[in-house]
């Protein structure tokens, strides 16, 4: 299964914290990291053409044809991956809880995240 994380990279890796406070920062370990806004087109405010959502998921090494679920920190964002998929005829389902929920049930040694971050939120 491949999970693809809709949040900026920094977030994703890390590098910054969330906007949560109690929350640590960092991405499900093997999870593919494409931010939202590569599937929007900017000066439309759109999801992209099909043509072009097909190369951003190419070149970020998510295979529509496997098994894929959308996550981001809420569970918002990754409603654009789902749409973008749906564009493609491709039905993804979206991982609600997103980060907020799965960092804080998540074994420690699961996650990918930044070195500051670690004594934020060990798990019991």
């Amino acid at each position: 299964m491949c999970v693809v994380d809709a949040r900026s990279s920094a977030r994703f890796k890390g590098e910054v914290p969330e906007p949560r406070p109690s929350l640590s920062s960092g991405g499900m370990k093997g999870a593919v990291n494409l931010h939202y806004s590569r599937l929007l087109d900017a000066q439309w405010g759109t999801v992209k053409t099909r043509s072009l959502l097909a190369s951003e998921f190419q070149r970020s090494g998510v295979d529509l044809t496997q098994p894929v679920v959308a996550t981001c920190g809420s569970g918002v964002t990754a409603a654009i991956i789902a749409l973008a998929a749906h564009s493609l005829n491709t039905t993804i389902p979206l991982y609600d809880g997103s980060w907020s929920e799965w960092r804080q049930r998540a074994p420690l040694q699961t996650v990918t995240t930044g070195v500051t971050q670690l004594s934020h939120n060990t798990p019991s």
